[in-house]
């Protein structure tokens, strides 16, 4: 029996003007094709406005809210998997990350998860171990290794690649391979027995 490929969900967390997320997450996005066992979707924030004050429980949002809350909510529950890029604002993730996570919920639930972080001296890695506690609460499962980029714009050359690549492809392929392995696990766990709300 043929089983589905694997999907992907590669969250751009980043919405702020002149941002560095979309080279980051174009990158990594071709790690995962030349690995070769997941289909992608980049599910960029930016292209998703949500606005940060939540309905009240029990009522709906604004049409126009529901609308894209939806269109997010769609793409999350169609992966297996996620990784998310983020920066590091202020010692800890941006507020359009934890907007689009206080949005979501099941989606996220028993599926693994991939941190990507950048930032300046550390590489953005108290934003990345933030969103593990977010992620936590959602009850996804996270990848332990993180890639990190210090100082990404001096990383990065101009045609969007790091200018010393096999150190950073070979992180990637470390955390995909775990990723997969998760990610398949998971999704067969979840369809023998349903994860219980």
């Amino acid at each position: 029996m043929t089983q589905t490929p694997l999907h992907l969900a590669l969250v751009v967390g980043s919405v702020r003007e002149g941002r560095f997320g979309p080279t980051v997450a174009s990158w990594f996005a071709e790690q995962v094709a030349q690995y070769g066992r997941f289909t992608t979707d980049v599910v960029d924030l930016a292209e998703l406005p949500l606005p940060v004050v939540l309905p009240a429980f029990g009522s709906d949002p604004a049409p126009e809210v529901a609308a894209v809350a939806a269109r997010l909510s769609g793409r999350l529950a169609a992966a297996d998997a996620f990784v998310v890029v983020t920066p590091e604002y202020n010692h800890s993730l941006p507020a359009s990350l934890k907007n689009a996570l206080d949005w979501s919920d099941a989606e996220w639930r028993a599926k693994p998860v991939a941190l990507v972080s950048y930032g300046g001296r550390s590489g953005g890695i108290r934003a990345a171990e933030h969103t593990r506690q977010i992620l936590a609460a959602l009850e996804a499962v996270t990848v332990r290794e993180v890639l990190t980029f210090q100082f990404p714009r001096e990383v990065f050359g101009e045609d969007g690649r790091p200018k010393d690549p096999e150190g950073y492809a070979s992180t990637a392929k470390e955390v995909l391979r775990e990723l997969e392995w998760l990610a398949s696990t998971l999704r067969e766990g979840r369809g023998r027995r349903p994860h219980a709300d």
